[in-house]
């Protein structure tokens, strides 16, 4: 795998306890979670409305009670479906959190495969399963533990993980997963390098050099992998950042457009308002 910028590489949790859940909702919150990986084990519990999730090259439909397993590399992103509005719950911790000592046959046999990639899970779970409900009652447990902290309440949120990922690894037969698929693995270094460039400008001619691509090759490969053209796929990269800094910073607004790489202020403000319906010191004023 990259050591790739598009990787996410916040902090979860504590050093001591490296799990964390958040609850989002799109487009409340943001209006969509671009296509990224991190290192860590997410599980996206989706809790009220509709949206769409991508989980490696599929786009697969999100209904209230979906659940989304997300092992460490995985490629996955989060939409609306048309308007809908889609309410959910980020779970992420680190699998080392699980791990026994050198000797303990479920880190040595699962988690460590798991976290090296030898390992895969199925990518969702639904009420259609057989095991749905207890996975869910699981990622529950977890949840009330996490909200009302009684004594001891790390070692339950530990045992739930585990059980949840007993039951994922019981539902299906154990075999060694390959390495990234070629465009799978091409599609991560694109996103590397969408990454490291966005404060500077970068051409379909760029990108696809990278790859050792024509760019009309390159222009249908990237549609194909991500459903949306690599134009405005790095447009919208850069609109999140900039949303996100507006929401975080009090930095000014032509400098948070320089740093996205929108060296035109009027064309920021045309091209974010478009985006999120509002001017960027607009958007601000009401996301204080």
């Amino acid at each position: 795998m990259p050591n790739a910028q598009l990787r996410e590489n916040k902090y979860h949790g504590s050093a001591l306890f490296p799990f964390n859940i958040y609850p989002c909702t799109i487009p409340s919150d943001f209006l969509s979670v671009p296509l990224h990986w991190q290192n860590s084990m997410e599980v996206i519990f989706i809790k009220r409305g509709n949206g769409l999730v991508q989980v490696g090259l599929d786009m697969l439909c999100a209904n209230a009670g979906d659940i989304f397993i997300l092992p460490p590399g995985r490629l996955h992103a989060l939409r609306q479906a048309g308007n809908a509005k889609i309410e959910y719950e980020n779970i992420i911790f680190s699998l080392d959190f699980l791990f026994g000592g050198a000797d303990d046959i479920c880190t040595q046999k699962y988690l460590l495969p798991l976290q090296a990639g030898r390992l895969d899970l199925p990518c969702s779970a639904t009420n259609k399963d057989d095991n749905y409900a207890a996975l869910a009652a699981a990622l529950h447990d977890a949840e009330s533990l996490c909200a009302y902290r009684p004594n001891g309440y790390e070692l339950g949120v530990k045992a739930a993980l585990l059980r949840f990922l007993s039951l994922l690894f019981s539902a299906q037969t154990l075999s060694p997963t390959g390495s990234d698929s070629a465009d799978t693995a091409k599609l991560k270094d694109v996103l590397s390098l969408i990454s490291t460039k966005l404060a500077s400008p970068l051409s379909v001619d760029q990108a696809a050099e990278s790859c050792g691509w024509s760019s009309s090759h390159f222009m249908r490969w990237f549609k194909k992998m991500t459903g949306v053209s690599f134009t405005a796929f790095v447009n919208e990269q850069r609109l999140a950042q900039a949303a996100e800094a507006l929401r975080s910073t009090d930095d000014k607004i032509v400098d948070i457009a320089g740093r996205v790489g929108f060296e035109n202020l009027s064309n920021f403000n045309r091209q974010f308002k478009a985006r999120y319906g509002v001017a960027p010191h607009t958007y601000r004023t009401e996301t204080a």
